[in-house]
This record gives C-alpha cells, sequence and structure tokens, in this order.
C-alpha cells in the first residue's frame, strides 16, 4: 500500500475497510522513514450473554 494512502487511513475518523493477507485489519501507525506501519487485526470478539 502507497505510505500516503496508509497514513491518510490511519488518520481518519472514519474506520476503512482495508485487507491484508485476506484478514480485515486496522492500521494503527505509519512510519514513512522505515516503510512498515504497525496493524492490528480486526477480529469479532463478541461472546453470548445472558
Amino acid at each position: 500500500m502507497n505510505a500516503q494512502r496508509a497514513e491518510e487511513i490511519a488518520s481518519s475518523p472514519i474506520m476503512a475497510n482495508v485487507t491484508y493477507n485476506e484478514e480485515s485489519i486496522y492500521i494503527e501507525h505509519v512510519d514513512k522513514q522505515n516503510g512498515t506501519a504497525t496493524i492490528h487485526p480486526l477480529v469479532d470478539l463478541s461472546c453470548p450473554v445472558s
């Protein structure tokens, strides 16, 4: 992904639909100098309650 676009997504207040290796992810931070981004998987951690 283009670093500029990744920064735009990371700084946006709107959650974007982003995938990496076919997994939905959240971009936390983009390090342009190193050409890397800190990402986290988006998983459904909900469980039924009674």
